[in-house]
């Protein structure tokens, strides 16, 4: 998930985590009642689960980071702590590192860039533990959001001279550039930091602050062409980990998001952004009946029109979802974290969705999305092992 990123880019408590969500405190968004905006749409909140502020990765593909860390933000307040704000450029930071060793092994033969999937926030989270955001922002010289381009240039370009290896042997000195070049471009990680009063390590903040087990969460995928309820290769450009995942029908996707979501655990998902009927602006993205047949761009009057309230939406089947990823047309595009669900005036359910390219559209910061563009467009899922329906998790190993 890299590609769709911004410079620029409800919610009150009603299923609790602990007694100290009750806590007034600036880190949670609680913004209560219902909500409209001037396309026709008219959503009533029905689920509300508590998250920490919506942030901007700025011109930077680290929307998996972003939505993922929101994720363990809310996975903490769930087991009852107070949320820490988690430094999402400290986990991209090592997963590029891992990434090159993976780039160099495969000569270059895999992707290369910002991009990554929830998984990779997991599995940095156990392998290099976590900062909060005040000891690594990643940003230099009074910059205020991320522009990650001149480095993943020079970055890449690292790794393109090691593949070539003039000298005939690698030599070790390339990690040591690599990881200079990430110091400079992002300030060098701190390997002891002091938050409130106590110093830390990364890997002791994440046991003694945090908390979570890493071993706690699981991601599903959904494609027709391997076996449901068997592990499968997700096969994105950006899955550099190379991670099997449960492959589940179109239908359990949205199974298992409703019984988190009813049970307050939230969802980090991962999804395809680039089709007109996903409205960043209007903080709506919905199914069109035939969406096969739109294209990537339409004019500003059509669009006015898709978007001036609610339109019939057509059946979800696995064949028609496997005709988008087929032909590319359902691709890895965006990261973003599911908090709630919500009602339109017709009473359809919408999920309601925190992004991470600020605050500048209609719902400041969050969307409003149909479970039939969720069966549709989601590339993956990953929650709490604890939020998997009973139904889901007896044709599973967890």
């Amino acid at each position: 998930m890299r590609r769709k990123f911004f410079l620029t880019a409800v919610l009150s408590v009603t299923v609790a985590g602990g007694s100290w969500l009750h806590a007034q405190d600036d880190l949670i968004k609680k913004i209560s009642g219902n909500s409209s905006d001037s396309t026709g749409f008219r959503f009533t909140n029905i689920i509300n689960l508590a998250v920490t502020p919506v942030e901007n990765q700025g011109s930077s593909g680290t929307c998996w980071s972003y939505s993922t860390n929101s994720f363990l933000e809310s996975e903490m307040i769930k087991a009852g702590k107070k949320p820490v704000p988690l430094a999402k450029i400290y986990t991209a930071r090592k997963s590029y590192e891992d990434k090159a060793a993976n780039y160099v092994k495969m000569n270059g033969a895999v992707s290369w860039g910002d991009g990554g999937e929830p998984h990779d926030v997991i599995n940095m989270y156990a392998k290099y533990g976590i900062v909060p955001e005040e000891a690594y922002t990643g940003l230099l010289n009074d910059a205020k959001t991320n522009n990650f381009s001149e480095m993943q240039a020079v970055l890449k370009a690292i790794l393109d001279a090691v593949i070539k290896n003039p000298a005939g042997v690698l030599s070790p000195n390339w990690k040591k550039a690599f990881s200079a070049t990430l110091d400079a471009y992002l300030g060098a990680v701190p390997p002891m930091f002091t938050y409130q009063h106590k110093s830390y390590t990364p890997q002791s903040f994440a046991k003694e602050v945090v908390g979570l087990d890493p071993n706690n969460y699981i991601e599903f995928i959904s494609q027709n062409n391997t076996p449901y309820w068997q592990k499968a290769m997700m096969m994105v450009p950006d899955n550099w980990a190379f991670q099997w995942d449960y492959n589940i029908p179109p239908t359990a996707i949205t199974d298992v998001i409703d019984h988190a979501l009813k049970n307050g655990y939230t969802v980090a998902w991962g999804t395809d952004v680039s089709e007109p009927y996903f409205s960043w602006p209007n903080g709506v993205a919905f199914v069109p009946q035939n969406p096969t047949s739109y294209i990537k761009k339409i004019s500003d009057a059509q669009k006015k029109e898709l978007f001036n309230g609610p339109k019939p939406e057509p059946e979800i089947t696995p064949e028609l979802r496997q005709i988008g990823i087929e032909n590319s047309q359902t691709s890895d595009d965006h990261g973003m974290h599911i908090v709630g669900l919500a009602k339109d005036q017709n009473g359809k359910e919408y999920y309601i969705v925190k992004n991470s390219w600020g605050t500048g559209n209609d719902y400041k910061g969050y969307l409003h999305v149909t479970k039939a563009y969720v069966r549709f467009k989601t590339t993956s899922i990953l929650v709490n092992k604890n939020a998997v329906p009973p139904a889901v998790a007896s044709k599973i190993t967890m």
